[in-house]
């Protein structure tokens, strides 16, 4: 495991592969790294780079503007456990889909109730297709609490002055 403050050339670098978030600006940020998994704390936020695919952490403290800005899938109380263990998102659990996105794009998946973050998903169908209630994956979850990214979150909080 290793964590270090990053450089300006870093930072600006690190930056640029997140502006798709909008993240830009920033003016210090740190690393924790642990077998092929990146966590980037930039200015408050805390971003995560695993196998090429970069996406914010689900950490409301740290990140609650950052996933309020993206788009959404709204699931029922019955797939909450589910997706929270890692399932991917099922057509049948969505009751609301909130924003536009397209294929592969990033969406947080919430739950109905009180809408907290339950996932980090990468959409397998555009928003503009998907009706609530409707058939098959929508969703492929990447990143779910008590995960690799999850714990690495925890230590990297640790680690932070």
């Amino acid at each position: 495991m290793k964590f270090h403050k990053l450089s300006k050339s870093d930072l600006r670098r690190v930056c640029e592969g997140f502006a798709g978030l909008g993240v830009g600006g920033v003016k210090e940020g740190t690393v924790l790294e642990d077998e092929g998994v990146r966590l980037y704390w930039l200015d408050g936020l805390i971003l995560a780079e695993e196998s090429g695919l970069r996406f914010p952490a689900l950490d409301e403290r740290a990140n609650a503007a950052l996933l309020g800005s993206m788009p959404s899938l709204v699931v029922d109380m019955g797939a909450v456990a589910k997706i929270a263990g890692g399932a991917d998102v099922m057509g049948p659990g969505v009751v609301e889909v909130r924003g536009s996105f397209g294929v592969g794009d990033l969406v947080v998946v919430r739950d109905e109730r009180h809408g907290k973050a339950l996932a980090i998903c990468r959409a397998l169908v555009e928003s503009g297709s998907l009706q609530p209630r409707s058939r098959g994956r929508v969703a492929e979850n990447i990143h779910h609490p008590g995960d690799r990214v999850w714990r690495l979150v925890e230590r990297l909080r640790e680690l932070l002055p």
